[in-house]
């Protein structure tokens, strides 16, 4: 019996030595975790390239995670040499970004790995809280506040205070800033702060996760229109504030990733405004751009004329860089470009095509249609685009170009945001569609067409969800890197 107990407490003392020595060794390797860059390797036996080669085939999703291990881990994850090897790889990730406004007037970014259809929140955009543009030079850093921005306004604001509502944007905050995405990092461009149009850029990169500031523009706007080209960033038109209250703006400038430096361009000329019968109405009527495209090498810019609340849309104009110099836009294409509200003309080029989302046809859903270069007309790709109403909504939808396919971001019935892609299986149905509707010299359904468009109920799928009840679309963008 003395032995049975004696072996008993010889365990009971194993087993606690053992859970000591267990303890003391998770301390020291939690010790040696958080000063692993005393290595000389990140991972111990192996040569540092082997290291990046492995961190390199691992998703995006875990970087954040990854980031955690140590100062050194971190450092290599944000490193440009790690994701020079992804590029050679061929490991590069496509996501999608989208921007939202929440409660308060708040700006909130999302990004979405689309193969692992999860979410990540970006950090807070830094915001300016008083910009003097003619004291800029004297008080400019230490009132730069680093937190959240506020939100952009309705388009019917800015008409408004060009008749005479001077102190419409006094009460507003930052707002008005437009988005653009080249060269693997987001860009917002201008805005308002205390009503008076900014000049200054702001740089999101993703390998760095965090906003820097960029090169600031020549002129500060707001509403501007944004596009890419040759890998650059092109932003046209907008406003500014002016002693009259706020000026439709002519000017374009291209921004360079790489240099780092804003080139100007010619103005756009407006041409359609210029022959208006008098010259009370060239007075009355403010021309604006209200979209951008980059289609077949040129930059494609629509434009209405504002007289609130009236809107005429004027067609619009090309960029051409071969020539650096404006062109009228086709007739056809202008004139059947699908507005998404009064001064918004929302568009994006997939494949080479240009698509539009046609709202007009029902309260619940919608249209796709896209460009015919050829014939210069506008024609339908897709119906039943399920669209829910949301009248109070700035932005009740947004297009996107992910992964090689046509997506739609939307809320569903619950209020959820929802991300939409064409489902490419379906691409026969579409074409027949396509072909069908084409047929019609009116561009209306024919009978052969039917059956086609009742496949469009599954042309397309739920790519992925998130809440966001109080929350209303506003930008969205891909970057791949």
């Amino acid at each position: 019996m003395g032995n049975i107990l004696n072996l008993n407490n010889s365990k009971t003392r194993w087993n606690y030595s053992y859970e000591v020595l267990q303890g003391e060794s998770c301390k020291r390797r939690r010790l040696s975790s958080n000063s692993c860059e005393d290595n000389e390797r990140l991972i111990p036996l192996l040569p540092d390239e082997i290291t990046i080669q492995i961190l390199a085939r691992v998703p995006r999703i875990y970087y954040l995670n990854l980031k955690l291990v140590c100062r050194a881990w971190k450092a290599t994850l944000v490193s440009s040499e790690l994701f020079s090897v992804r590029k050679g790889l061929g490991t590069m990730e496509e996501w999608l970004y989208i921007l939202t406004k929440v409660k308060d007037d708040k700006l909130l970014w999302y990004a979405l790995d689309p193969l692992s259809r999860r979410w990540q929140r970006l950090p807070p955009m830094p915001k300016v809280g008083f910009e003097d543009e003619t004291k800029k030079g004297l008080i400019s850093f230490p009132l730069r506040m680093w937190s959240m921005m506020g939100s952009s306004i309705r388009i019917v604001d800015v008409i408004m205070s060009w008749l005479g509502r001077r102190d419409a944007l006094d009460w507003m905050p930052f707002c008005g800033c437009s988005i653009g995405a080249v060269d693997g990092c987001i860009y917002a461009l201008g805005g308002f702060s205390r009503a008076s149009a900014m000049k200054s850029v702001w740089q999101y990169d993703p390998i760095k996760n965090s906003w820097a500031e960029a090169s600031s523009m020549s002129v500060g706007r707001a509403y501007s229109k944004t596009g890419i080209l040759n890998n650059k960033l092109y932003v046209v038109g907008g406003v500014t504030r002016g002693r009259g209250g706020l000026s439709p703006l002519q000017s374009a400038e291209m921004y360079d990733p790489h240099t780092g430096m804003w080139s100007q361009l010619p103005s756009m000329p407006f041409a359609r405004a210029q022959v208006l019968p008098t010259a009370f109405l060239a007075d009355l009527l403010k021309p604006i751009a209200t979209g951008m495209a980059s289609y077949r090498g040129r930059l494609f810019v629509p434009q209405s004329l504002y007289c609130w609340p009236f809107f005429v849309d004027v067609g619009g104009e090309v960029y051409d860089p071969n020539i650096n110099s404006w062109l009228e836009m086709p007739i056809g294409m202008g004139e059947g470009w699908p507005a998404r509200q009064a001064g918004t003309k929302l568009s994006v080029t997939v494949n080479d095509d240009l698509y539009a989302l046609d709202p007009s046809n029902s309260l619940d859903s919608a249209k796709i249609k896209v460009y015919d270069y050829e014939d210069d007309t506008w024609k339908v790709a897709a119906v039943d685009v399920p669209i829910h109403d949301f009248t109070d909504s700035e932005s009740p939808y947004l297009l996107a170009g992910l992964l090689g396919k046509l997506h739609i971001i939307t809320k569903d019935a619950n209020h959820n945001i929802t991300v939409l892609q064409a489902d490419m299986q379906h691409e026969h149905a579409e074409s027949a569609f396509s072909q069908s509707i084409i047929s019609s010299p009116d561009n209306s359904i024919t009978e052969d067409a039917e059956s086609s468009a009742q496949s469009q109920g599954e042309f397309w799928k739920v790519l992925a969800t998130r809440s966001g009840r109080s929350a209303e679309l506003v930008n969205c963008q891909s970057l791949k890197i």
